[in-house]
């Protein structure tokens, strides 16, 4: 019993200390990769950056609602693809597919072609510059 219980536990153990190493691993990697003195040297220790460039202005913008009404839209048809590809995949192969499933398709890209068209007209898509008041 013994024999049985102590095999057990050296399983246990090594999936505890695998999933150490998945998790400290890249830690430590890191770590032990990254450049240490190259912001000393430039003399911007205390300075934050992006992307190794040197920011330029207030990093607190204000963006305009239009942004996020347009990054809707643009979710609204990469939704509509993945449910578009699937089924094109699919018409070619399977015989039983005719004129009513081909019409399903059409309203419902017509239905998505509204949202297009409905933030034309309220102007979604007309991006105007932010004046600056002084």
């Amino acid at each position: 019993m013994d024999d049985v219980l102590s095999g057990d536990l050296i399983y246990v153990f090594a999936f505890c200390a695998a999933g150490l190493v998945f998790a400290l691993g890249p830690i430590v990697l890191v770590h032990l990769i990254s450049a240490r003195k190259t912001r000393n040297y430039a003399n911007k220790t205390g300075q934050f950056i992006e992307c190794g460039m040197d920011p330029i202005g207030d990093a607190w913008i204000r963006y305009s609602a239009v942004y996020y009404l347009y990054a809707l839209v643009f979710v609204a048809f990469a939704v509509d693809v993945l449910y578009l590809i699937p089924v094109a995949l699919v018409y070619n192969r399977v015989k039983e597919l005719g004129g009513r499933d081909f019409f399903e398709m059409l309203i419902f890209v017509g239905i998505l072609s509204l949202v297009i068209v409905y933030a034309w007209k309220k102007g979604i898509f007309e991006w105007k510059p932010k004046t600056s008041k002084s």
